[in-house]
């Protein structure tokens, strides 16, 4: 959003607009994912507002410059970054620094990554280079709780023995969540629970009730006293630049 895309909310008034509805009361025919599959089912397809998303969401490639958050993620060099956006600005950032990344967002990319020790940028959700790969509407996230996609068998191979940083996230996708308890589980009934690598988590505001539900899952917390979640993300990356 720091690059001033859209939100949810601001994506679905876009989805009723091109139906026909007042923005505020499609919004309250059902969560994002219903109205999604809504669209879906009216349209046909949701190639039409993918072309949208994809067009009018990279004008001026140059503006990632000035995005510190991207810059900073490039500085780190992370070898993994995973990404539940559609976007290519990740991609983009790293292209206009001429640094190395490859793109997985299928089982092909996958099988390619071996022969590249390049950055990882993984679009877990899909990717705009295929409609099918989205993961859009609600039965879309119904098909990915199965967990047997080829994209869910290299997240739970990633995240098994490293240590994840996870930011501007809250747990909201149930997809990623469910995947999370399940590789917690799989160390709570081993007999290496001491040996599990420490993950983090970023939150720009203290909530016990996630705080509470994030350490039991082996997540500890980094709560930030900025109240801006990006201002936030920038100073703990910033903070990260500089240790390293």
């Amino acid at each position: 959003m720091n690059l001033g895309l859209p939100s949810w909310g601001d994506l679905v008034g876009e989805l009723a607009k091109r139906l026909g509805y007042d923005p505020d009361v499609f919004a309250q025919y059902g969560n994002y994912l219903e109205l999604a599959e809504f669209y879906e089912i009216v349209e046909g397809d949701l190639g039409a507002i993918r072309s949208w998303m994809d067009r009018t969401w990279h004008t001026d490639e140059s503006r990632v410059d000035k995005s510190a958050i991207h810059q900073l993620i490039v500085d780190l060099d992370f070898h993994l970054i995973y990404t539940t956006n559609y976007d290519r600005w990740l991609e983009i950032a790293f292209e206009r620094r001429s640094q190395r990344r490859i793109k997985i967002a299928n089982v092909r990319d996958i099988a390619r990554q071996s022969r590249d020790a390049a950055p990882q940028i993984i679009k877990f959700h899909g990717d705009f280079d295929s409609d099918a790969s989205l993961v859009l509407t609600e039965e879309s996230y119904l098909r990915r709780m199965s967990l047997d996609s080829a994209m869910d068998t290299k997240l739970r191979n990633d995240a098994i023995g490293q240590t994840l940083l996870f930011v501007g996230y809250r747990l909201s996708d149930i997809n990623v969540r469910y995947l999370l308890y399940k590789i917690w589980r799989l160390w709570e009934d081993s007999e290496y629970t001491a040996m599990r690598p420490k993950s983090y988590i970023l939150l720009s505001a203290p909530n016990p009730v996630q705080e509470a539900i994030f350490h039991k899952r082996g997540i500890v917390p980094i709560v930030s006293d900025i109240d801006d979640p990006g201002e936030a993300l920038k100073t703990l990356l910033q903070g990260l630049r500089d240790e390293v």
